[in-house]
């Protein structure tokens, strides 16, 4: 009787459990899905505009000086996509008004022709929203952390319409070797909910469709491990640049509003220079543009400069979408060289840039997955683990902790450098 009695109340303890964590991750995917497609929307619609009137960039200068007198008046000055991180290590507080102050800093920066991304904002938005509906719920400092998870689950689903990838970055991202796998339904089911609320509102998943070599036989290998040491090569490059370039911007120019008045007049200044505007907002549609085949050999490079400057001079948004451009545009030009199609190349480089800049090749592959399908998988995986292993401990997030060595079976509880 009493073996009976503890398995009743084990099982009922897994199904309490579940009933929990469908009630709280289908409030924050539904809370995820609506946030996430109203920050697509506007984005895109911010997108449009600077395309058609291009005048719209000299705005650039005060639209840094607005987006700090945001942080400043709404007491988030400091606060990113580490602040999150670190309330999953540490349950440290994310303020709700982060969510309204990032959502506007990415807006305007995407607005006036910042070279940012999407995720960054996706991460803070999901974390932020992902943190208080667990306040509402008043769930213990344990599960907000898992809600946090949910956050970040449902708005990189919303916004990039994966949500496996969105699921398993959310588990990978924070302790790079130790995944927590008590976090898998609560994810995958926010993510889930966001996606299907982001269709419903219009938003179409992302996709593409790339030529796969005639013969995956061990010449090719060869020409994709060659790749990959490249794209290894290119996230080091794109991590150090970052944040050696953030750290020099601060010193050179201690005062933010002169720092993001500074920022903003250098990247109109290039963007002259250069006769083009490719490199400012996401550059979406160079990423289209590689994956057809076609890129310039030095937008890879200009990239990182530009994306540099936004984001070290105090502009919102965040790397991942940079990290796209980098890796597609990179691969497109070298994928020729190597013996590779060119579109197929800039979708290894794409993810497995990706890979390199974040630690997460379950996530990237899974991402190959979703974006590009299951042909040449294996092209894919080979390149992923080498632009893991070769990236070294560099990564994007600061308060990303690598818990284990990445050439030994060892524990070393390193952050990313």
């Amino acid at each position: 009787m009493d073996y009976i009695k503890r398995h009743l109340l084990t099982t009922l303890q897994y199904v309490l459990t579940l009933i929990k964590w469908v009630i709280v991750a289908g409030f924050v995917g539904l809370a995820g899905g609506l946030v996430g497609s109203a920050f697509h929307v506007a984005v895109d619609f911010c997108t449009a505009a600077r395309t058609e009137s291009p005048w719209i960039m000299f705005f650039l200068p005060l639209a840094g000086l607005v987006i700090v007198w945001i942080y400043r008046r709404e007491g988030v000055t400091g606060y990113g996509t580490n602040t999150v991180i670190d309330c999953i290590h540490s349950g440290s507080k994310i303020p709700f008004p982060l969510v309204p102050a990032i959502f506007a800093g990415t807006v305007l920066t995407h607005l006036c022709g910042g070279s940012a991304g999407r995720e960054g904002a996706a991460l803070q938005l999901g974390g932020g929203i992902g943190y208080n509906v667990g306040r509402i719920f008043r769930l213990d400092e344990r599960d907000i952390r898992m809600s946090v998870l949910c956050g970040m689950s449902a708005l990189f689903s919303a916004l990039f319409g994966t949500p496996i990838t969105a699921t398993f970055f959310a588990i990978e991202v924070i302790s790079v070797g130790l995944a927590h796998y008590s976090a898998l339904v609560p994810c995958l089911l926010s993510a889930i909910i966001a996606k299907e609320i982001a269709a419903l509102c219009g938003i179409v998943p992302t996709g593409y469709a790339v030529s796969v070599p005639a013969a995956i036989d061990f010449q090719a290998m060869l020409a994709v491990a060659a790749l990959a040491c490249a794209f290894a090569v290119a996230a080091i490059l794109f991590c150090s640049t970052l944040r050696h370039g953030e750290e020099l911007i601060e010193r050179i120019l201690p005062n933010q509003y002169i720092r993001a008045f500074a920022g903003g007049l250098v990247i109109l200044a290039l963007t002259g220079i250069f006769g083009v505007n490719i490199y400012n907002g996401a550059g979406m549609d160079v990423i289209d543009q590689a994956l057809n085949g076609h890129a310039r050999p030095e937008a890879f490079l200009l990239k990182i400069i530009f994306t540099t400057i936004t984001i070290g001079c105090g502009f919102k948004g965040g790397e991942v979408v940079p990290t796209f451009f980098i890796g597609a545009t990179l691969g497109c030009v070298l994928g020729p060289l190597v013996g590779l199609p060119a579109d197929f190349a800039a979708a290894l480089g794409l993810v497995s840039l990706f890979c390199g800049v974040v630690n997460c090749p379950v996530t990237s592959l899974f991402l190959a997955l979703e974006l590009f399908g299951d042909g040449g998988i294996i092209c894919f995986a080979l390149s992923c683990a080498l632009s893991y292993m070769l990236s070294g401990y560099y990564g994007l997030y600061s308060s990303q902790k690598i818990m284990y060595s990445k050439l030994r079976t060892e524990y070393i509880n390193v952050q990313a450098r």
